[in-house]
């Protein structure tokens, strides 16, 4: 089983950020632009942490320093699929992580969720780059 797979299953937000390279680099599946850096990174699972219910891993696949992890979950009464996407650089830490989700409705739904979360979420990374 992946490490992050292991700390998300837990609930361990604390693991899931030192499995991450500082210079991470987080593509979320409903904003344009991608999210650089370790303390946005972990601000935006914090959030997710919050938003997702019933949230499980239903399958791993792995290559190399590629991971993809695909998750089923809610938010609110919507059902969402999806897959994790990570990539690990040469002393393992997850570089690269994108996530993709579906249908259309449950992508919606997470952009809204993580918006009314956004002004924790950048403060929770400000406090991390202030630590």
């Amino acid at each position: 089983m992946h490490p992050f797979r292991k700390a998300v299953e837990a609930g361990d937000h604390a693991a899931m950020t030192a499995l991450l390279a500082d210079d991470v680099v987080f593509t979320s599946p409903v904003a344009f632009k991608p999210y650089p850096g370790k303390a946005i990174t972990s601000a935006i699972l914090g959030g997710v942490l919050r938003v997702f219910t019933d949230f499980r891993y239903v399958r791993e696949i792995a290559d190399g320093p590629n991971h993809a992890l695909v998750f089923e979950a809610k938010i609110g009464d919507k059902a969402v699929n999806g897959c994790d996407f990570l990539h690990h650089d040469a002393d393992g830490k997850i570089d690269d992580f994108m996530v993709m989700v579906r249908p259309l409705s449950a992508a919606t739904a997470l952009a809204e969720a993580m918006g009314a979360q956004f002004e924790q979420i950048q403060r929770e990374a400000a406090a991390e780059l202030g630590h």
